[in-house]
C-alpha cells in the first residue's frame, strides 16, 4: 500500500522533470528569446527574485477563488436538490441553467465589471458563474442515482422523507458532489483571473497581464505557474476534504 502510494507520487514527478528538461533543452540548443519562451530556469529566477510581488497577488486572487467557490457551492447543492427532486423545476431550471453555462464567461465578465465594479465582488460574480454549472449538474447526478433498493428499504422502515435525503440520498450522491466540487474548485482560478483581466489592480492575473505589457516574459510565466499550484493546492483540498467526509471509500466502499 505504502509502495503503491510512493509510484503513484514518483510518476507524475517524472513526467514533469522530462518536460521541464526537454523545454530546457529547446531554449539554449536553440538560442530561444527569453521574451518569446523564458527558460525554466528563467521562470525560476523571476519566481525567487519576486516572490514578495507574487505572494501579495497572489492572497486577492486566492480569496476571490475560495469565496466564489464557496457560494457555488452554498447555492449550487440546494439547486441541485431542488432539480432533483421536483420534475416541475427540472423543466423550469435546467434549460435556464444551460443557456447560462453556454454563455462565455468572458463576454460577461464587462457586464458583471459594470455592475459591481472594480473591487472583489465582480471577481467573485465571475468566479461562482463559472463554478456553479458543474456544482449542480454533477449533485443531481449523483441524488437520481441513489440505488433504488436503498430507497425502498428506508421506504419499507417508515423513514420521513427528510430522514431519506440525509440517511440516504444525500450520502448516496456525496461521490457526486466531490466530483463536481473538484470541477469547480479548478475552474475558480479561471473565473478570478478572467474578473482580473478584465479589471483590477491586485492578483496574479493583473500582475501575468503587467509583465506582459513589459515584455518580462520570465515573470509572466512565474505568475502561469503560480497560478496552476494555486489550482492543484485548491484540488488537493477538495480531496482531503472529500477522503475525511468519506472515509468508508478508502478502502473501496468495504
Amino acid at each position: 500500500m505504502i509502495l503503491d502510494r510512493v509510484f503513484r507520487a514518483i510518476y507524475p514527478l517524472i513526467g514533469l522533470a522530462l518536460i521541464l528538461a526537454a523545454w530546457q533543452a529547446y531554449t539554449q540548443f536553440f538560442a530561444v528569446n527569453r521574451i518569446i519562451l523564458p527558460s525554466p530556469m528563467d521562470v525560476l529566477v523571476a519566481s525567487n527574485d519576486n516572490f514578495g510581488l507574487l505572494l501579495r497577488h497572489l492572497w486577492p486572487t486566492l480569496l476571490e477563488c475560495v469565496l466564489g467557490f464557496m457560494l457555488a457551492m452554498a447555492i449550487g447543492v440546494p439547486v441541485a436538490v431542488a432539480v432533483a427532486n421536483s420534475q416541475i423545476l427540472n423543466l423550469t431550471l435546467y434549460p435556464v441553467l444551460i443557456a447560462m453555462q453556454s454563455v462565455p464567461k468572458v463576454a460577461v465578465a464587462p457586464i458583471i465589471l459594470v455592475w459591481f465594479g472594480l473591487g472583489i465582488e465582480s471577481k467573485l460574480a465571475i468566479a461562482f458563474l463559472v463554478a456553479f454549472f458543474p456544482v449542480v449538474v454533477d449533485t443531481a447526478t449523483g441524488l437520481r442515482a441513489t440505488p433504488k433498493g436503498l430507497l425502498e428499504l428506508a421506504q419499507s422502515l417508515r423513514a420521513s422523507p427528510l430522514q431519506v435525503f440525509w440517511k440516504v440520498q444525500f450520502p448516496s450522491a456525496l461521490p457526486f458532489v466531490f466530483a463536481g466540487a473538484k470541477v469547480a474548485v479548478t475552474l475558480t482560478v479561471i473565473g478570478a483571473v478572467i474578473g482580473e483581466f478584465v479589471g483590477s489592480n491586485e492578483g496574479l492575473g493583473n500582475l501575468l497581464l503587467t509583465a506582459n505589457s513589459q515584455l518580462n516574459s520570465p515573470l509572466a510565466w512565474a505568475a502561469l505557474v503560480w497560478l496552476s499550484l494555486l489550482g492543484m493546492g485548491l484540488f488537493g483540498a477538495v480531496a482531503l476534504a472529500e477522503r475525511i467526509a468519506m472515509p468508508w471509500a478508502k478502502n473501496g466502499g468495504h
